[in-house]
């Protein structure tokens, strides 16, 4: 069935921006990452003497407590990536505004590592107005997709738009139908980063392969101070 076109007098509210992109030349940057990342989490789990599980998942102190260049250049990439986006969603709300020394600030970045079925709940966060979640290593797409089990959905990141809520008890005719496309599942990719707002719910999808599944997830907050019509402001 053809779509007519949009009447003039239609809007289409709220959208929700999320941005994918992917950072170049990742394999010696991700390599380095994943190496550290494992030798701490071995480290700490031996001192517990406790057994590994199937989902690690580090403090959110990483800046802090790891000094290394890969991770600076990975969140110079980030930090970039979320100006960026939180330019483009607020271009109308910035209008009049004149911003001085506005900066990405993280406020927490943790890593995990997966396997043996590992998947983290639906949850949002708080505290920050950005997240996002980098991929440093996972089996390959065509190994990830061949579980006999789990098949494409095999430790991808889910997200549960607004119209989600709408689904339970809710009417459905071919009216609606567009209340049907809820979900989205991106699939973990080493190099890319995903950038959302930290509200969407989301979860991670149970995970089973033969490298295991590490990722690098934060908040993010923009910093500064603006002048408006109606005087300055800090935040």
């Amino acid at each position: 069935m053809a779509s007519p076109p949009d009447p003039p007098d239609l809007d289409w509210l709220w959208p929700t921006p999320l941005l994918r992109r992917r950072l170049p030349n990742a394999d010696a940057l991700n390599a380095d990452l994943a190496r550290t990342f494992v030798a701490f989490r071995d480290k700490q789990i031996a001192k517990r003497r406790a057994v590994p599980g199937p989902v690690y998942a580090s403090p959110d102190d990483l800046l802090k407590r790891f000094h290394k260049k890969a991770l600076r250049d990975l969140f110079a990439f980030i930090g970039d990536a979320v100006f960026e986006l939180a330019a483009a969603a607020n271009a109308a709300a910035w209008e009049g505004l004149e911003a001085t020394q506005l900066r990405v600030a993280i406020a927490g970045a943790w890593f995990q590592i997966q396997n043996g079925y590992g998947s983290h709940g639906v949850h949002s966060h708080g505290n920050c107005s950005w997240s996002g979640v980098y991929y440093v290593q996972c089996d390959a797409e065509e190994v990830r997709v061949a579980h006999p089990t789990l098949g494409a959905r095999n430790g991808t990141l889910r997200f549960h738009g607004p119209r989600f809520e709408r689904l339970g008890g809710a009417h459905q005719d071919v009216g609606n139908l567009y209340l049907q496309d809820s979900v989205l599942d991106v699939a973990p990719e080493p190099g890319l980063l995903v950038l959302f707002p930290s509200w969407l719910p989301h979860e991670v999808l149970p995970y089973e392969g033969t490298e295991d599944r590490i990722a690098v997830s934060f908040n993010a907050l923009l910093e500064g101070s603006v002048r408006g019509a109606a005087g300055g402001f800090g935040f």
